[in-house]
């Protein structure tokens, strides 16, 4: 089964098929972790989705960052948590609002805002997937210089990031770190990689040969990447988490689909964004149809898609944009009334009680079972 690589990790081998329920036991640096073949009916892996409980978060360091996340709240309480932007009908965010100016519903179900807050200086985990597979020959480049730019002008101290390419395999280039000179270190690592991987593929490197896909050669394997993304890296932190993807949203030969991508970003609270880069003259006539799907996985996840084509300009706007979002960002946090915690998604809406606002925002979350240390 493929793997998420890391430079360090290529000594080691391929775990058997057998072995995939022990995935979830991994310890959280362990990021070389198997790819599961999407279970048909199996409940979720226990992350930091859903109702977190505030029992484990009476630490010394815990009690220095109370504005970070909902820990002003009681302990052993189940709170799920929502970062969401709030627009005007032209698109501007609107700051500066209270929770009295929404309704909150899980499954219909009104639902009481316990915590509030308006969170734009909350530490930020970021992640950057960057596409490096044949089609993005010509904007790589460009990618990684604006990418370098949004990551000097937007990470701050007590934020974090890592760096993730994708093509016929997925990379992580760089794990999580404050180093702004590391992580553009690491954007400038990704190289452009079209192949020699298929169904009758050779080995790769130590790890061994990939197994065939059943959907064909694997040229871009971007669910694939952003579940390792989800699983292995965002689902073991805590507070706000952001996903952003550069690519045209072509997916070819991911062992898994759209939806478990989805799932996996939604379990471990990832918002994700899609930077949709395209150099036209790469797919001749008949064009691409990576949009769809990227729309589906962002409206999802409480983020959007922005379409950036080749120029470098539009890019640099792009990434203006999502700062500016990930800064006025709003934080609420309430207590279930459904209080059953068995795996299944539950839907959450929030609505301006007037105004003509738009609310940016995940579309649920899993009731995972509580985690037993």
């Amino acid at each position: 089964m493929p793997k998420l690589r890391c430079k360090p990790c290529l000594a080691t081998g391929l775990f058997a098929l057998a072995m995939l329920a022990l995935v979830t036991h991994l310890s959280p640096s362990a990021v070389a972790q198997n790819l599961p073949a999407p279970p048909p009916s199996a409940p979720p892996a226990t992350s930091s989705t859903g109702p977190t409980s505030n029992s484990n978060s009476a630490s010394s360091s815990d009690a220095q960052s109370q504005d970070q996340s909902v820990e002003t709240l009681k302990v052993n309480v189940e709170v799920v948590q929502l970062f969401f932007n709030v627009k005007d009908k032209h698109g501007a965010l609107i700051p500066s609002l209270t929770k009295d100016n929404f309704d909150l519903f899980e499954d219909g179900q009104p639902q009481t805002v316990k915590y509030f807050k308006a969170e734009s200086d909350l530490p930020l985990t970021l992640g950057i997937l960057i596409d490096a597979s044949g089609s993005q020959m010509r904007v790589l480049d460009m990618e990684k210089e604006v990418g370098g730019s949004f990551l000097e002008n937007t990470l701050r101290a007590k934020d974090e990031a890592f760096v993730i390419s994708f093509d016929v395999d997925i990379n992580l280039l760089q794990d999580f770190t404050s180093s702004v000179s590391r992580l553009k270190h690491a954007l400038n690592e990704a190289k452009i990689n079209t192949g020699g991987v298929g169904c009758s593929a050779g080995p790769i490197g130590p790890q061994g040969p990939i197994p065939c896909s059943s959907t064909g050669p694997r040229g871009t394997a971007l669910y694939d990447a952003v579940y390792l993304a989800s699983h292995d890296e965002f689902a073991h932190e805590v507070g706000r988490k952001a996903m952003i993807l550069l690519t045209d949203g072509e997916d070819q030969g991911s062992r898994l689909k759209i939806k478990d991508a989805i799932e996996a970003a939604q379990k471990a609270d990832a918002i994700c964004y899609v930077l949709l880069i395209a150099d036209r003259g790469f797919y001749g006539f008949g064009g691409y149809h990576g949009d769809a799907e990227m729309k589906k996985l962002t409206q999802e996840t409480g983020g959007r898609v922005i379409e950036v084509g080749n120029k470098i300009e539009k890019l640099r706007q792009a990434f203006d944009q999502i700062s500016q979002e990930l800064r006025s960002q709003y934080n609420a946090g309430y207590v279930p009334t459904n209080t059953a915690r068995d795996g299944s998604f539950r839907k959450v809406e929030i609505k301006p009680k007037q105004g003509d606002y738009k609310i940016q925002a995940r579309s649920g979350y899993y009731a995972t079972p509580r985690h037993e240390d």
